[in-house]
Order: C-alpha cells, then sequence, then structure tokens
C-alpha cells in the first residue's frame, strides 16, 4: 500500500517545486493538469522509471486517487519515495487549486 498525500500537503511542495508525476492518459492530462506535472501514463510507467530522479520525492496524481494509489506502490517497490495525492484531480480542482491545460507541462 503506498503513502498518501493530502491536497494540502501536496501544494505545498508543488509551490516549492516538488515533482509530480501524472500517471493518467494524455487525453485527461491535456484536458487540464497541475502546473509543472509530467505525464507518464500508468500503462507506461514500469518502462520509464529511469527517467526519474531516485534522490527527491515523487508526488504521483490521477483523476481519483486509484491510479496514483497503485503507481506510488509500483515506484515505492522500486525504490523510490513516492507518496499518492490523496483523491487526485478530483480533489485539486475541488480545493480552487490552479489547472494547466494543454500538451506541455507548463501549458497555458
Amino acid at each position: 500500500m503506498s503513502r498518501e498525500a493530502s491536497v494540502e500537503e501536496f501544494a505545498a511542495a508543488q509551490r516549492a517545486g516538488a515533482l509530480v508525476v501524472d500517471v493518467r492518459e494524455p487525453a485527461e492530462y491535456l484536458g487540464g493538469h497541475v502546473p509543472g506535472a509530467r505525464l507518464y501514463p500508468l500503462s507506461s510507467l514500469t518502462s520509464r522509471m529511469a527517467e526519474l530522479p531516485r534522490r527527491e520525492r515523487i508526488y504521483v496524481i490521477c483523476a481519483s486517487g486509484n491510479r496514483s494509489a497503485m503507481a506510488a506502490s509500483v515506484l515505492e517497490q522500486a525504490g523510490f519515495d513516492a507518496r499518492s495525492v490523496a483523491g487526485g484531480m478530483s480533489a485539486w480542482t475541488g480545493d480552487g487549486r490552479p489547472v494547466l491545460r494543454g500538451p506541455r507541462e507548463n501549458a497555458a
């Protein structure tokens, strides 16, 4: 079972420049994502793990928290310090947090 971060904890970490991995599908990401989030769809996460830093905490987000919990668990088993964002994008947007649209990490 992966560890979770509350939206408040995640928001503080995100503002401080934490690594955010979005494990949703590309169309979901394009429709709105956390500023700075990197897209790593769950289906490709294991094959792309080598791209992720091992020495910093990784916050994993999805739509509701289910896929991110699975992804964070996979990352933890591989030796990463990963946290699933509780409630995912639903909680993030429900809390009035910023959302960017488009293909890039910082697209407007």
